[in-house]
């Protein structure tokens, strides 16, 4: 979701993923199936099956589950699963938060820095990717936007989900990158507006205080109606489902639904942003 992914996330590609990868891959090509066939039937991307199958991703429980209903694996694929390895320092609550956005039936997002990563264009993404301090080498950067893509796709291949995303006026306002990229986020930001699923409000400047000054926020109810919190600061990031502390985000996200300019209101920003670029 953001310009930099929290420390240690990003799996590294490891001999153990690699050789799921080609598991999965033989089982895959052995059932017919071509990647854009066998994507469909397991719930997820094409870009998220190719990662793993190139060993770039490690696979949810979910996916392991369908694809070895889907291919008739004879357990070959939960066998393989089990030995999978991750880079050191792989944090789990990432993890665990990157496998409930797909699952998600309430998506609520508010940011302060920057286009939330669901929205961004490819192009805005890659910028604060090669802007990043340390550097990140290409092969990197090609990793992370690979990654980027697919969490793009949420928004677009789940319209069941109800997305809401709240954006500090600042951020559409600061040029991170050029004039006509940020003239493209603001269109794509627009053109997502009109989904029936997705609304999108922005917070004034003329706001003084508001309820989300502590920082970004992201909010998500599963199937089961169960709630879960995910906060980020430099370098580190918090994912909670204690009920106690997500009622707390839950209410401030309310609040700043209240502050924020009204859908309708936020249309007119975002046009007017546009035209003074």
């Amino acid at each position: 979701m953001t310009d930099q992914d929290p420390k240690g996330t990003e799996p590294e590609t490891s001999e153990s993923l690699k050789a799921f990868g080609e598991v999965l891959k033989v089982f895959r090509r052995r059932a017919g199936l071509t990647q854009e066939q066998f994507a469909p039937l397991v719930g997820y991307s094409v870009p998220t099956v190719a990662s793993i199958e190139q060993g770039r991703r490690v696979p949810s429980k979910k996916f392991l589950e369908r694809a070895e209903e889907v291919l008739d694996a004879f357990g070959v694929i939960r066998a393989a699963a089990k030995h999978l390895t991750r880079r050191a320092g792989l944090a789990k609550w990432f993890e665990e938060w990157a496998e409930l956005e797909p699952l998600a039936v309430t998506f609520y997002i508010f940011e302060n820095r920057f286009v939330p990563g669901l929205i961004q264009t490819p192009a805005y993404a890659r910028a604060l990717f090669e802007k990043q301090i340390p550097a990140l080498d290409e092969d990197r950067i090609e990793t992370n936007m690979v990654r980027r893509l697919e969490r793009m796709q949420l928004v677009v291949d789940h319209p069941q989900t109800i997305y809401s995303f709240i954006i500090e006026e600042h951020v559409l306002r600061r040029q991170v990158t050029t004039a006509e990229v940020m003239r493209e986020q603001i269109d794509r930001i627009l053109a997502l507006g009109e989904r029936g699923h997705i609304d999108i409000q922005v917070m004034a400047e003329s706001r003084g205080h508001h309820a989300g000054l502590d920082g970004p926020l992201q909010l998500l109810e599963t199937e089961e109606n169960a709630w879960y919190a995910y906060s980020e600061a430099q370098r580190t990031s918090q994912l909670t489902s204690d009920p106690k502390e997500v009622s707390i985000l839950q209410q401030r996200y309310a609040r700043m639904r209240t502050q924020a300019l009204s859908v309708e209101a936020s249309v007119g920003l975002l046009r007017e942003i546009r035209g003074a670029l």
